[in-house]
């Protein structure tokens, strides 16, 4: 976790504003009570980096007040602010966490930002994870869907899950060009 609360560290360094957000920013990284961590979860006042940072060490850490703010930010605009999260709701061992990854990936509204929770459906290898990803996938095989990326890492994620459900959607998947080769690979992983 060192290195990736430093990137978070160092990332959330370029919002600081003046001096009072350099104390906070410096406590917060330093800081061991859980429960002062947890405080800050719910101050509205405070800035998103620093609820991003006390979510963060506290999902990592295990515990569970973290998860809601965690969901919160895998679903975030800032690709970085989702991928600190999905590392934490990784660690955090909240049983929730693979339903939450599954509405936050099968919502239409949201597709764009559906890549870190596609992604984290895989890592985690709950239950939830291929009925969600083959549902995702086979909207993205719609023709003329921009969003092929979400379509390869559903691609990805079913082929690393060998899931014997996936393979209607994996064949139709290896028609479209930027998917074929990922697909043939997935269907061979299958049983």
């Amino acid at each position: 976790m060192e290195a990736d609360l430093e990137d978070l560290t160092r990332r959330t360094r370029r919002e600081l504003t003046g001096p009072a957000d350099e104390e906070l920013h410096r406590r917060l990284t330093a800081i061991a009570d859980p429960d002062a961590l947890a405080t800050v979860l719910t101050q509205s006042h405070l800035p998103l980096w620093a609820r991003e940072i006390a979510a963060f060490r506290l999902g990592c850490a295990g515990d569970r007040r973290s998860f809601e703010p965690l969901v919160l930010l895998l679903n975030h605009r800032d690709p970085d602010r989702c991928l600190s999260a999905s590392y934490a709701l990784g660690r955090l061992g909240d049983p929730r966490t693979a339903a939450a990854a599954a509405a936050l990936a099968t919502n239409e509204l949201r597709v764009a930002y559906a890549l870190t929770p596609v992604r984290l459906l895989t890592t985690l290898r709950a239950p939830e994870s291929a009925p969600a990803l083959i549902t995702v996938l086979g909207r993205r095989l719609a023709p003329g869907d921009p969003h092929w990326r979400v379509a390869l890492a559903c691609v990805e994620g079913l082929g690393a899950l060998a899931d014997r459900r996936a393979r209607r959607v994996l064949e139709a998947a290896r028609a479209h060009p930027r998917l074929s080769a990922a697909a043939s690979a997935a269907l061979s992983r299958l049983p």
